[in-house]
């Protein structure tokens, strides 16, 4: 009864246009949101803003890489935790590298903007025969080297592509803040693999899954930058 009064006193609230206040958790998983795309801004790298702001339990990190990575029907069941998880990183860091030359491809030639060599380094991501997932990882890893090369020289010569990439971080470091005319509510039944039980409890933020572990909000889950473009 309790919980009953205090949703329709919310509803209320929210209804009359005055200012609802956020749980903690919502308010530290905005947060964390935040600080991943501040990371992220600054130089692109996915791993470091990986790092600084998603979860750090080694089983829903493997579960997350499993989960979310293009790997086709291969048997992960003896792959290290650590190659699973670096192809995780680098299929997201080649998919948000490629984004800042969405709005100069009606400027510049494909071949300018994909050449020979870096359209084969997305043919290999879209391929699905990976059965020697290490020798897969070690070339996604130089790939993501090449690409970001290629970028950097794309933006050196042509002014659209380095609007595209200021444009990309200035969208990347926009405010990201909880709303004020609802409460944002948990979710459970998380749909991505097996990284939560279906009870567990997250908190879907724009394009981000969060969830509480131990101290910490933390991301498990990021879908397409939508909001962004």
């Amino acid at each position: 009864m309790i919980k009953i009064c205090v949703a329709l006193v919310l509803s209320l609230v929210a209804a009359n246009g005055q200012t609802v206040k956020q749980p903690r958790d919502v308010v530290e998983a905005y947060r964390v949101c935040a600080e991943f795309q501040r990371v992220f801004a600054d130089d692109l790298d996915f791993d470091r803003a990986f790092e600084a702001t998603f979860t750090k339990d080694p089983k829903r990190r493997r579960e997350i890489a499993i989960a979310e990575s293009e790997l086709g029907d291969v048997d992960l069941t003896q792959v290290d935790d650590a190659t699973l998880l670096s192809v995780y990183k680098d299929q997201n860091q080649l998919f948000f590298l490629m984004l800042p030359l969405i709005d100069a491809k009606d400027e510049l030639d494909r071949a300018i903007l994909f050449p020979t060599q870096i359209e084969a380094i997305f043919e290999r991501l879209k391929s699905k025969d990976n059965k020697n997932l290490s020798a897969y990882a070690e070339q996604l890893h130089r790939d993501v080297t090449d690409f970001r090369a290629h970028l950097n020289d794309l933006a050196a010569k042509y002014p659209r592509v380095a609007e595209g990439i200021h444009k990309y971080k200035q969208s990347l470091s926009g405010k990201l803040e909880p709303p004020t005319s609802y409460v944002v509510k948990p979710l459970t039944a998380y749909s991505k693999g097996r990284v939560l039980a279906l009870n567990e409890k997250y908190y879907q933020i724009e394009s981000y899954a969060v969830i509480r572990e131990g101290a910490e909000m933390r991301i498990i889950g990021i879908r397409f930058f939508s909001r962004l473009f």
